[in-house]
């Protein structure tokens, strides 16, 4: 199947369905007939520009980005991604370890993200502590983070 099929295919399963995982994609491509690895679902996600939301549940699912927010997710998604060296927690603070002076800029980019799990944010320069409602709120935060650093 050519790429362009296939990422309408993504588009059109993520829109009718909470795909919260890559294999949970992949699955639904199988179902659909067309099978890839999942080094294409990933490569296809990033072009795509796939991100990871909270939903009403309090579940990350898989969406796609509404008009006119593509450059501004873009950036803060390569901003971030680029700043972040490894992520961690500790009760209910996720703490966010970045390259020397790149930790305010990264922790604009997890502001602009509107976690709800999300109470507030604070960043040194290489260091952010993200304080969130309850330790399993970090521990959602701190994997909706790790999924931005694949």
């Amino acid at each position: 199947m050519m790429k362009k099929n296939r990422q309408a295919l993504i588009m059109q399963i993520i829109e009718q369905n909470c795909i919260s995982t890559q294999e949970d994609l992949m699955n639904k491509l199988l179902e659909a007939g067309v099978d890839v690895t999942q080094a294409t679902v990933s490569r296809d996600i990033k072009e795509m520009r796939i991100v990871k939301q909270s939903s009403a549940s309090g579940e990350y699912k898989y969406c796609i980005p509404a008009a006119g927010t593509d450059t501004k997710v873009s950036k803060y998604h390569a901003i971030f991604s680029e700043s972040v060296i490894y992520t961690d927690c500790a009760m209910g603070i996720c703490l966010v370890k970045c390259h020397v002076g790149t930790a305010q800029a990264a922790c604009a980019a997890i502001d602009s993200m509107n976690l709800p799990e999300v109470v507030g944010t604070l960043a040194g320069d290489d260091t952010i502590f993200v304080l969130c409602r309850n330790e399993d709120s970090a521990l959602l935060t701190k994997k909706s983070l790790d999924e931005l650093l694949k």
